[in-house]
């Protein structure tokens, strides 16, 4: 009598009905492209949230004429604000720097001072805090970034929803994987299946033959998909760390990605046992 994996009897012949190799290779693509969809998700997720608390926190004021009277003047007037947590002014030097991309040489133009401000209360209203600089500084204009949080929140929203959606139809796409490739051993071994059947095998214990067999292999499969994607991720993310410094292997959703084997052993058997159960309900 033969064995399968669990050291029971195999009389159906599991191990030449199911495809092995090709089975866990292909629960080994689906494993990867769900762990770096689920990656992709969580790492969206971190850095927009991150991004959102700094612009929200982050409020500038222009002062034109910025003589250092009152470049002065504005400082005190937003330093004394509860609402502002740090205010301080930007090196012209700088300003030069950043602008240097889209107006080339500003050496000579008559450049605004400019505040850079951090807000202790992300609830403050910028509205109030121009007018307080206005009333020290006439001409001040303070400028927050709610319209640019409120897009990127957006964006951030859109792209998480579409690593969601990515999840899913990668769970699908395994499912039918795993119902083709049990459809094609029950068929390999049909006569077997109807003998059994015939000596008073319930339809359960059929089912889970083929169901334990599918899932050991989704496991394996599943296991080595997520080891592979973890390695490429860890590379893609030496080579983004120039770029997005703010997002390392610690922003991984670990217990969503180690979930994954378990995940697809568990649709594995339950496709499987549906798929089984619903072939032999449909014998003579």
């Amino acid at each position: 009598m033969r064995r399968d994996a669990g050291g029971r009897g195999d009389p159906i012949g599991l191990r030449g009905a199911l495809a092995d190799r090709l089975l866990v290779a292909l629960i080994s693509a689906v494993a990867l492209f769900a762990t770096c969809a689920l990656a992709g998700h969580e790492a969206v997720s971190q850095l927009t949230k991150r991004w959102q608390q700094g612009a929200n926190a982050a409020v500038t004021v222009q002062i034109p004429d910025p003589t250092p009277l009152r470049m002065e003047s504005a400082l005190e007037a937003l330093r004394i604000l509860p609402a502002v947590r740090e205010a301080r002014a930007v090196d012209p030097a700088r300003m030069a720097e950043l602008l240097r991309p889209w107006l080339g040489d500003v050496a000579g133009l008559p450049l605004p001072g400019v505040i850079e401000l951090r807000l202790a209360d992300l609830a403050a209203d910028p509205v109030l805090i121009g007018d307080r600089v206005s009333e020290a500084v006439p001409g001040a204009v303070t400028e927050a970034h709610g319209v640019f949080v409120a897009r990127l929140g957006a964006v951030a929203r859109a792209l998480s929803t579409a690593a969601l959606a990515a999840v899913l139809l990668v769970s699908a796409v395994g499912a039918s994987v795993v119902v083709l490739a049990v459809r094609a051993g029950i068929a390999a071994r049909r006569q077997s299946v109807m003998v059994l059947h015939m000596l008073g095998a319930t339809d359960r214990d059929i089912a889970g033959r083929f169901a334990r067999r599918t899932a050991w292999l989704a496991f394996l499969g599943a296991s080595l998909g997520v080891a592979l994607a973890v390695v490429l991720l860890g590379v893609f993310l030496q080579l983004a760390m120039p770029i997005l410094p703010e997002i390392g292997m610690q922003d991984l959703p670990l217990i969503g990605v180690a979930a994954i084997p378990m995940s697809a052993a568990l649709i594995a058997w339950s496709a499987t046992t549906a798929s089984i159960l619903f072939w032999l309900r449909r014998l003579p």
